[in-house]
């Protein structure tokens, strides 16, 4: 269940903003949205300074270790250190990758997993472990990839909908993941979101990218969001209503000032598909 106050359009807490966003927090941030492993256990000045600012603002924690796909066991220590966490910060909605990122240690990237009914229930299984150890409902991310598993016996949008219904979890929806993936394997994003369950999506992601080739586009979260991205979040909002709206900002990361901008254009966006709702209630 999403936490009632977890409205709007939100930044990722970087560090080179933290300073600032203690002093004063712009009208246009609703939320922050951090990864648990970056600040599980910190203490000190920072500490006290992420608890002051959980305090004031909803937050979400989008994990990067959770390892959904792979195959050495799931980290369960790790997940009771994470529920911890959430509960102590009052953070009600947690989200991770549907992918892997480790074997028999961490590699550092967020790989594909094959779209196989295998996999299908391979990750199905550790998600649900992961609800019964958070005691909630999690949500999933869709990723971006750049080579298909040779194994693979179904498309992306299919082995999603297998994962969704076999785990009975939620949609993280990154809408610049499947501009990236509609290029890169050429398919429709339109087509692919509006397939999507809309009562599942959650949480939304947009973020810009690498064009690196016409027909290869690195997934970066390192630049401004370009216009087809935005459409696609539209698309979104008129598939499955106006949901909690991040701008992820990882890379070339610039003043708060020059992101304000792209997080007040959710905002707008958010209020433009509202009135509709209203309008055709």
């Amino acid at each position: 269940m999403i936490n009632p106050r977890l409205l709007g359009a939100g930044l990722g807490l970087r560090r080179e903003h933290f300073n600032e966003l203690l002093t004063h927090t712009p009208d246009a941030i609703n939320f922050f949205e951090i990864a648990p492993e970056n600040w599980m256990g910190l203490g000190g000045k920072r500490g006290r300074s992420l608890r002051q600012l959980t305090e004031q603002h909803p937050f979400v924690c989008h994990g990067l270790t959770l390892s959904l796909g792979g195959f050495k066991p799931l980290d369960e220590l790790f997940l009771h250190s994470v529920k911890t966490f959430l509960h102590q910060h009052q953070i009600a909605l947690y989200t991770e990758h549907l992918s892997y990122c480790s074997d028999h240690a961490h590699l550092y990237d967020l790989l594909p997993i094959p779209f196989t009914e295998e996999a299908v229930k391979h990750v199905a299984a550790r998600i649900r472990r992961t609800q019964d150890i958070l005691e909630r409902r999690i949500a999933v991310e869709n990723a971006s990839y750049y080579l298909a598993a040779p194994v693979a016996n179904m498309d992306e949008l299919n082995f999603i909908l297998a994962v969704l219904a076999e785990a009975d979890c939620d949609l993280h929806l990154d809408v610049n993941n499947v501009y990236v993936n509609s290029v890169n394997h050429g398919f429709d994003p339109v087509h692919f979101i509006q397939q999507l369950p809309a009562e599942r999506i959650v949480y939304v992601h947009t973020a810009g990218h690498y064009q690196e080739t016409p027909n290869l586009i690195i997934d970066t979260h390192g630049a401004d969001v370009i216009e087809p991205v935005w459409d696609l979040l539209a698309t979104t909002y008129q598939h499955c209503g106006v949901v909690p709206t991040l701008l992820e900002r990882d890379l070339n990361i610039p003043p708060l000032d020059e992101l304000l901008p792209e997080v007040q254009r959710i905002a707008d966006y958010q209020r433009q598909y509202a009135q509709h709702q209203r309008r055709t209630a």
